[in-house]
C-alpha cells in the first residue's frame, strides 16, 4: 500500500507526475475539448482555478469526477484546489471524466493548466507517460440460476494496484437502487458476487459502475462501466391473447377465405428459440369434413373447404394450440378454444306451402282482409334473408286489391282496397309471387327462379240499394224563364235491375229555394225566378243536393248542377262614381265600366255623355274612347276648383244601356290622396276644402297664437292682485312693448320693472292693461332688459326718440346686459299656467261669462265692446298683407278669409 499522499517522498511525487500526464494524453483522443487555463506558479488551498463548460459535452451527467485529487469539480464547471500546490515550468494538465449512466455514455474534458510565464515545456516527456486505461471485462448470469449463492461472477482488477493500494467498490441498479443488495464487490479483490436469482423477465440487465481508489481518496482509474446481462431461459408458456376467439364468416364462400387470426404472447427473450411460437388446430368439432386450416406462424384460419352450410351446420368448435420453440416437441404449449359462426346469405327462395288459394268477398266492401298465405324458408329468421315481399302478378288491373307481409309472422295478407262489382264480375282470379328482401345469392344460376301461386277471388252478391251514378248530373235553364218551367232532373237507378221505375227523390239542399222536385220522376220546376248574377252563384251554376231511396229504405245521395244560361238583363255600370282630377298635372281622369251580365252580353261598350238640350255639359266635357270597357273624361274649359255632376251613358253590344251619374272634383294637387277643392279667385263662390296636414298647420298656429295672448293679456290682468311679479332676482328688469300702429299719440307705461314704449300710433292704455290689436300693419316689439332704468334707442320705424323714466323715478340710464330667450322662457312658463286658470275662472271659481268674447274695432283710435283675458281678436282691414305672402303659405291665407 502506497503512503499517505503528505509523506510521499520527491522522486514518488515525479513518478506520479509522469503517470498523470501519460493517462491525460491516453484520454485525449477521446476528450471532448480541450481547454487551458492560465494560473500563477504558486495555488493555495480552495482556490479558485478557472470554469469550464461541461454542457458542451453533456447536457446533464450523473457522475464528475476530476483525475487530479489537487483539482475538484463542481456542476456548474468551477475549477477549486484541494491542496496548496505549486507548478513548476512545466505545464500541468488533467482530465474532468463526465459521466451519463442514462445514455451509457462518457466524456473527458481535458483541462491545461499553463504558468502565467508561458515558459516552454517538453512535450516528448508528457509524451513519455504511460497511456493504460482498464477495460470493462463482459459478463452475464443465468436467470433462475440455483446457485450456490453467493455467485461468483467475475473478478475486476486496476493495474495501479501495482503501485498503490485499491480499493474497489460499484453502484447501480442491484447495489444501491431496486433491487438492492444483489450485486456486492470485495474491496480489497474486486470479486463481484451474486446474492439471489433472478428472473430476466424482470430484470434483463444491470448496468453498474466499478470504481478503483486508494486509501486516501484518490482515484487513479476511470470509473469502469460493468453491464451484467441476465441469460434467459425458456421458463414462460405462451399465451393466447383471448380465452375464446369467436369470428364469423359467411356459408358458401369460397376456398381460402379468411376466417381470423389468432394471436400469442411469450415473455422470454425475443428473436429466440424460446419465442419463435407455431400455430395449429388440435380438433375441429363438428368433426367431418374437415372446413379449416391455420397458418402456423401467423395464426391465420383460412377456409379449406366451400361447402360450409349455415342451414347444415350453424357453428363449428375449433380447439388451437400454439408452441414455443418452433413448435419442437419440448417445446411449452397452450391451447385455447375458436368458435366459428356461420354467416347467413340468401341461398334458400321462399316458396309457398300451397299451390292455390280460394277465397271470397263480398261486393262494395272496402279494406277488409280476405286471405293470408304462407311461405317456407331456410334461411336465418327475421333477416333479410328471410322476410318474404309479395306481390300481385296478375289479375288486379283495376287495383281492387293489395298484398303486403305480416313483419311477425311473414305471411302475405291479401287485401281489398278498391270496392268489387258483382254486377260487373262474379270472379276475380289472381297469381301472386314472393322473394326476399335481399337478393338472391345465387341468382346468377337461378335467374328466373320464384315461387308462385293463384288466389280465386269469388264476388258476392248484395243489395246495394240506388246508385246515383253519375254522382254530379247537370241541367241548362235560361235564367228569365217564368215560374212554373218544369224541366228534367236528376236520374239514379237499381244497380240490379238497371231500372229507375222504384226510386223516389227528395231534396235536401236549395240554398235560395228555386225549384222544387218531383218525388216519382225526379224533375224540377221553377219555383221562383231564376237570376244567373245572384251573389251566391258562381260560374253561373247553382247546385242542390238530391236524395234517392229505395222501396228498401237504401238511399244515396247526389248532385243536380243547374247551368243557368244568360240573359242581357243587366245594363253596365260605372263602379267608381266619384273621379277626381288633379287640374294642375292632369287635364282627365279614366273611367271603367263593368256588366254583371255575362261575356255575350257585356262588352264592347260605347260611352257617351247624357245632357239635357239647355247645359252645356258637352261644352264643358268630353268623352274619348281606350278600349271596350274603359273611356276617358276630359274637361274642355278652364274650370275653376269644385265638384261637378257629369252623367255618362254606358251601352253594352246588344244596346242595352244604363246612365251612371258621376261626381267629377276637380283639385289643386297632384294625387287623388291629397285632393283639395279651392275657390276660384275669379269667382266669389266655391268650396273650400282642406287636407289633413292643412288643418293640423292651422290648429297649430292659432295654439301659439293663444300662448302668446295668454302670456300678455293675463300676465298684465294679474299685476293688480300680486303687487310682486318677478322674483327678487330679477327685479331689475323692464319689460318694453313697442307697437306701430295707425297715426296716434305715444303712450309710456312702466309696470313692475317692465318698460312698454311703442314705435309709431298706439292707442292709449293704463298699467296692466293691454293694447288693441295690431292695425295698419303696425308692429310690437317685446324686449326684457336688465336693469331698472333705462335709456332706449330712437325707433327707427318712426323716427321718434323716446327716453323713458322708470315709474319709481329717477334719471334713466343704459344698460346693455339682457336675459336671454331661456330666462325668459324660464320666467313665463310657471306663470302662463296660473294666468290661464285665471281666465277660465271667476272669482267663485266658475267658467267666466267673458271666458270666450268678440270684439270688432268701431272707429279710429277707440275700442269697443267687452275685452276679456282670452278674448278672440277679429279684424276686418288690415289682411292686404296676406296677397302677397309665399306660396307655401297661400292655403293658410284662403282658408282664413272671410267667407
Amino acid at each position: 500500500m502506497a503512503p499517505a499522499r503528505p509523506t510521499r517522498s520527491r522522486s514518488g511525487a515525479l513518478c506520479r507526475q509522469l503517470l498523470l500526464a501519460l493517462t491525460i494524453l491516453t484520454f485525449t483522443c477521446d476528450a471532448c475539448k480541450k481547454v487551458i487555463l492560465q494560473v500563477p506558479s504558486q495555488l493555495d488551498a480552495e482556490k479558485f482555478v478557472g470554469r469550464v463548460n461541461l454542457k458542451e459535452c453533456f447536457q446533464s451527467a450523473n457522475l464528475i469526477h476530476s483525475s487530479d485529487p489537487d483539482f475538484q469539480i463542481l456542476e456548474d464547471g468551477s475549477v477549486y484546489t484541494t491542496n496548496a500546490i505549486l507548478l513548476s515550468s512545466e505545464e500541468r494538465s488533467f482530465t474532468i471524466l463526465l459521466y451519463n449512466t442514462e445514455n451509457q455514455e462518457e466524456k473527458k474534458l481535458l483541462v491545461l493548466l499553463q504558468h502565467q510565464t508561458k515558459k516552454r515545456h517538453s512535450k516528448e516527456k508528457v509524451l513519455r507517460r504511460a497511456k493504460r486505461r482498464w477495460a470493462p471485462i463482459p459478463c452475464s448470469m443465468q436467470e433462475n440460476s440455483l446457485g450456490p449463492f453467493p455467485l461468483f461472477l467475475q473478478q475486476i482488477q486496476s493495474d495501479t494496484a501495482q503501485n498503490y493500494t485499491i480499493f474497489y467498490s460499484i453502484r447501480g441498479p442491484g447495489v444501491d437502487r431496486e433491487p438492492i443488495n444483489l450485486f456486492y464487490v470485495e474491496r480489497d479483490t474486486g470479486n463481484l458476487y451474486c446474492t439471489r436469482p433472478v428472473d430476466r423477465e424482470e430484470y434483463e440487465s444491470f448496468e453498474l459502475i466499478a470504481f478503483a481508489t486508494t486509501p486516501d481518496g484518490y482515484t487513479p482509474e476511470l470509473p469502469l462501466p460493468l453491464v451484467i446481462r441476465i441469460e434467459d431461459e425458456n421458463d414462460n408458456y405462451p399465451v393466447f391473447t383471448e380465452t375464446t376467439y369467436v369470428f364469423t364468416v359467411s356459408e358458401n364462400c369460397r376456398v381460402g377465405s379468411t376466417v381470423g387470426q389468432v394471436c400469442a404472447t411469450d415473455k422470454d427473450e425475443p428473436d429466440t428459440m424460446h419465442t419463435r411460437l407455431k400455430y395449429s388446430i388440435i380438433e375441429q368439432l363438428p368433426a367431418y369434413p374437415m372446413l379449416f386450416s391455420m397458418h402456423p406462424t401467423t395464426g391465420v384460419i383460412t377456409t379449406s373447404s366451400s361447402q360450409l352450410d349455415r342451414e347444415v351446420t350453424d357453428k363449428y368448435q375449433l380447439k388451437i394450440k400454439v408452441q414455443d420453440m418452433d413448435g419442437q416437441y419440448f417445446g411449452l404449449q397452450t391451447t385455447s378454444t375458436c368458435i366459428i359462426n356461420i354467416g347467413d346469405v340468401n341461398d334458400n327462395l321462399p316458396t309457398f306451402t300451397r299451390t292455390s288459394y280460394v277465397t271470397s268477398v263480398e261486393e262494395n266492401t272496402v279494406d277488409v282482409e280476405i286471405l293470408r298465405v304462407t311461405v317456407e324458408d331456410k334461411d336465418l329468421m327475421n333477416t333479410v334473408n328471410w322476410r318474404a315481399n309479395y306481390t300481385i302478378l296478375k289479375g288486379n288491373e283495376n287495383g281492387n286489391f293489395k298484398i303486403v307481409t305480416d313483419p311477425k309472422t311473414n305471411e302475405g295478407v291479401l287485401c281489398v282496397v278498391k270496392p268489387l262489382n258483382y254486377e260487373e264480375r262474379q270472379q276475380v282470379n289472381l297469381q301472386i309471387g314472393v322473394v326476399n328482401e335481399a337478393l338472391y345469392s345465387r341468382e346468377a344460376h337461378s335467374r328466373s327462379v320464384m315461387s308462385t301461386a293463384t288466389v280465386t277471388v269469388n264476388v258476392k252478391n248484395q243489395d246495394e240499394g240506388p246508385e246515383c251514378s253519375p254522382a254530379v248530373q247537370t241541367v241548362q235553364i235560361k235564367e228569365n224563364v217564368p215560374v212554373g218551367t218544369k224541366s228534367n232532373g236528376y236520374k239514379a237507378y237499381d244497380p240490379e235491375t238497371r231500372s229507375s221505375s222504384s226510386i223516389r227523390y227528395k231534396k235536401l239542399t236549395d240554398p235560395k229555394g228555386w225549384v222544387t222536385i218531383d218525388e216519382k220522376e225526379g224533375s224540377i220546376t221553377i219555383f221562383r225566378n231564376l237570376d244567373r248574377e245572384a251573389e251566391s252563384i258562381r260560374d253561373g251554376i247553382y247546385n242542390i243536393t238530391i236524395l234517392a231511396s229505395d222501396k228498401d229504405g237504401k238511399t244515396c245521395t247526389g248532385t243536380l248542377g243547374i247551368i243557368l244560361q244568360d240573359v242581357n238583363d243587366n245594363g253596365a255600370v260605372i263602379p267608381k262614381r266619384t273621379v277626381v282630377i288633379c287640374k294642375t298635372v292632369l287635364s282627365s281622369a279614366d273611367i271603367v265600366a263593368v256588366d254583371p251580365d255575362g261575356p255575350t252580353n257585356g262588352p264592347p261598350f260605347d260611352f257617351s255623355l247624357e245632357s239635357d238640350p239647355d247645359s252645356d255639359l258637352e261644352r264643358k266635357w268630353r268623352l274619348t274612347k281606350i278600349n271596350d270597357t274603359a273611356a276617358r273624361l276630359f274637361f274642355q274649359e278652364d274650370l275653376p276648383f269644385g265638384t261637378y255632376r257629369v252623367p255618362v251613358r254606358v251601352t253594352d253590344r246588344h244596346g242595352l244601356s244604363l246612365i251612371t251619374p258621376l261626381n267629377v272634383m276637380l283639385c289643386d294637387c297632384v294625387t287623388e290622396n291629397d285632393c283639395t277643392l279651392r275657390t276660384d279667385p275669379r269667382t266669389d263662390h266655391g268650396e273650400v276644402r282642406l287636407g289633413k296636414w292643412a288643418i293640423l298647420a292651422i290648429l297649430l298656429g292659432i295654439a301659439l297664437l293663444f300662448c302668446i295672448l295668454f302670456t300678455l293679456v293675463c300676465g298684465s290682468t294679474g299685476a293688480a292682485k300680486q303687487p310682486k311679479v318677478f322674483p327678487d332676482d330679477l327685479a331689475q328688469q323692464n319689460l318694453i312693448v313697442s307697437n306701430t300702429e295707425a297715426p296716434g299719440d305715444d303712450k309710456i307705461c312702466p309696470t313692475n320693472g317692465f318698460t312698454m314704449h311703442t314705435v309709431g300710433n298706439s292707442a292709449q292704455g293704463i298699467c296692466g292693461t293691454l293694447e288693441s290689436g295690431v292695425k295698419n300693419g303696425g308692429q310690437e316689439t317685446i324686449e326684457l332688459v336688465k336693469g331698472g332704468h333705462q335709456t332706449l334707442e330712437p325707433c327707427r320705424g318712426t323716427g321718434h326718440h323716446h327716453t323713458l323714466d322708470s315709474c319709481r323715478g329717477g334719471p334713466a340710464e343704459v344698460d346693455n346686459c339682457r336675459y336671454t330667450c331661456s330666462e325668459w322662457h324660464d320666467f313665463t312658463q310657471i306663470r302662463l299656467g296660473e294666468k290661464v286658470q285665471l281666465c277660465n275662472q271667476d272669482d267663485k271659481h266658475k267658467h267666466a261669462q267673458d271666458y270666450v268674447l268678440t270684439y270688432n274695432y268701431e272707429g279710429k283710435g277707440s275700442v269697443a265692446g267687452s275685452i276679456g283675458c282670452c278674448s278672440e281678436r277679429q279684424e276686418e282691414d288690415g289682411l292686404e298683407f296676406l296677397d302677397h305672402l309665399e306660396p307655401k303659405f297661400r292655403t293658410l291665407a284662403e282658408a282664413c278669409v272671410k267667407r
